[in-house]
């Protein structure tokens, strides 16, 4: 397999001038209409999704691929919690995020899978390091194709697009906004938490004790919501208010986290029965190794992720109580 050629200029496609935003991200406190802070969360993540461009383009480190998708991940999550603020274009421009999202997506999956994979089969047996890069090569084979698919979609004329639109949403008015009886306030995002806590919630009681991984996986989408709510919400929030946001923001972060293992465990348990179809019988004797360990680790998460929901719950009262 050929190595992918590096771009020819390490640089984003377009810069925060370009689309119209300030030198620096703007700022909005308390005081500050509703509008101002999704249009200031919009302007930083679509800063940092440009800063990690070029490295995701190049490659050379998984980790700004992973936080170019995560800038992305916020701004489709802001848009859906308080898109209608910013403009009726609000919807379109986060199906869009949603296409490029889909390209980051795959690429991020296979880096997770082949990390992962490469810590588990390094304790394994001198004589089986064979067979366990095997196995790994067939994901790193499918990573390029889907890599290849994320620099098409970069060079784009739809992402060029893209980020012109994200640019309009986020820039600042050039008069101040008056507020509305319909939610524009810099209290109604606080108060908005109550919504994504109270959909997580009901999805955790809908819950069997012994729940199938896709509704667990779920469960790990709706707390990334509140999450990202949350953090949108504490600057518009007082001192001590926005202490306990902290507090909703850390307990989110673990429930993500514990949940995430819980996924990336069940993913890599069912590649691993999907490819022995594929490979030879040493190969698949690591692959029936590796999906034994990662069906421990399911298990692992199953005992405790209980707990750590336990404590979103508890700080979502706290802020939801007081506001």
């Amino acid at each position: 397999m050929t190595a992918e050629a590096p771009p020819r200029k390490n640089v984003p496609s377009t810069t925060p001038a370009a689309l119209g935003l300030g030198e620096r991200p703007a700022k909005a406190g308390p005081e500050d209409p509703a509008a101002a802070h999704v249009r200031v969360k919009l302007d930083v993540e679509l800063r940092a999704l440009l800063a990690h461009e070029p490295g995701t383009k190049s490659g050379a480190d998984p980790e700004d691929l992973h936080q170019m998708r995560v800038a992305l991940r916020r701004m489709r999550s802001v848009l859906k919690l308080s898109g209608r603020l910013v403009g009726p274009d609000a919807e379109a421009v986060r199906a869009e995020l949603g296409w490029l999202g889909q390209s980051l997506g795959d690429v991020r999956d296979h880096d997770v899978l082949i990390g992962h994979l490469r810590e588990v089969v390094a304790e394994f047996e001198v004589r089986d390091q064979p067979a366990a890069r095997r196995l790994i090569s067939k994901f790193v084979t499918e990573r390029g194709v889907a890599k290849r698919r994320l620099t098409r979609a970069l060079a784009s004329p739809r992402y060029a697009a893209m980020l012109q639109d994200i640019g309009r949403l986020a820039r600042q008015p050039g008069t101040e906004e008056p507020t509305s009886a319909a939610g524009s306030t810099s209290a109604d995002l606080v108060a908005g938490l109550a919504k994504p806590h109270r959909k997580l919630a009901k999805a955790v009681r809908a819950l069997p004790s012994n729940p199938p991984d896709d509704d667990l996986h779920t469960l790990r989408i709706y707390g990334k919501k509140l999450r990202y709510a949350a953090e949108m919400a504490k600057p518009a929030a007082k001192k001590k208010q926005a202490e306990r946001i902290q507090r909703l923001i850390k307990a989110t972060k673990n429930l993500q986290t514990a949940l995430g293992e819980h996924q990336d465990a069940c993913v890599a348990a069912e590649r691993m029965r999907t490819v022995v179809a594929s490979v030879d019988a040493e190969v698949a004797f690591i692959a029936g190794r590796v999906a034994e360990k990662e069906l421990l680790r399911r298990a692992e998460v199953r005992a405790v992720w209980r707990d750590v929901w336990a404590e979103v719950d508890e700080a979502a009262q706290s802020v939801i109580a007081r506001r």
